[in-house]
């Protein structure tokens, strides 16, 4: 990016934190910010890193393949729509083997992981990609990006822009997971992220409202399955957070009636079948 729209997004930014402004103006100026100091580049090298780190910790991959083809075949559709909004990332979905994690999370550069858990909470395939919609939606909107500009700073980030720093990523990705930066999204970015979740949903011809029904009995198992609760943990379920959906799939007129009921119940028979193995 040209010096002089760089200087000129950060004076933006400093403009409207010296005015004041609304959430929204805000989060597009967050965005177009963290667009111009972070690259796309960037962006999937920091991926790269979060992806290796992950795999670093530990975890277990579902190696059966067609479950993981399952959640690929999902993931695709919903990549698809995702470039639309934001091409200059290569979406992945990487598939964890922890049947007692209820969990999903996105990284830049569009690495998506979905836990098993997760899936066999789910009651049909409308419920799963509805949550992978949402968490591409935190991708498209630059989201852990946009917690990297508040996190670090305007001037580290801007130093790599200018070529002054241009290799951050490996410093940045080593910090994203300690600072919760991929787990504590503002309750804007939530509710972006859920309606870029019902929007992509309703374009694949899934039912929207599997969202609602997903948050609704997560929120009916708090205090029962903890494990059930690791989802909503990183994506807190504000009072008005199901309401808002409820009048964002009307007010736009999302259509859908696609379940997937039957397909998903096979690929939960074999995700118990194999768990109950071990």
């Amino acid at each position: 990016m040209p010096r002089s729209g760089l200087y000129l997004c950060i004076l933006l930014s400093v403009s409207l934190t010296d005015l004041g402004c609304s959430t929204t103006q805000r989060a597009r100026v967050e965005t177009a910010l963290a667009a111009s100091l972070i690259s796309d580049e960037q962006s999937n090298q920091i991926g790269e890193q979060v992806h290796a780190d992950v795999q670093k910790s530990g975890v277990r991959y579902i190696s059966d393949p067609v479950v993981q083809g399952y959640v690929e075949g999902i993931g695709a559709r919903i990549f698809a729509l995702a470039r639309e909004d934001r091409a200059g990332v290569d979406y992945h979905v990487h598939l964890i083997d922890d049947p007692k994690s209820v969990n999903a999370f996105a990284a830049p550069g569009g690495h998506v992981f979905v836990y098993s858990g997760l899936l066999l909470q789910a009651d049909n395939e409308a419920e799963v990609a509805a949550v992978m919609s949402h968490e591409s939606g935190h991708v498209v909107g630059r989201h852990v990006e946009r917690a990297m500009v508040n996190a670090y700073g305007l001037q580290a980030l801007s130093a790599a822009a200018l070529g002054s720093n241009p290799s951050p990523a490996k410093e940045v990705a080593a910090g994203i997971a300690g600072t919760g930066l991929m787990r504590a999204h503002s309750r804007g970015e939530e509710t972006e992220a859920d309606e870029y979740g019902v929007r992509y949903s309703s374009r694949l011809g899934y039912d929207p409202r599997a969202m609602i029904t997903f948050l609704a009995k997560l929120q009916a198992l708090e205090g029962k399955t903890p494990g059930a609760l690791k989802w909503l943990s990183t994506h807190p379920l504000t009072p008005d957070r199901i309401d808002h959906l409820t009048r964002y799939i009307e007010d736009n007129s999302l259509g859908g009636s696609e379940l997937g009921a039957s397909r998903h119940r096979e690929m939960k028979s074999r995700l118990a079948s194999t768990a109950g193995s071990r």
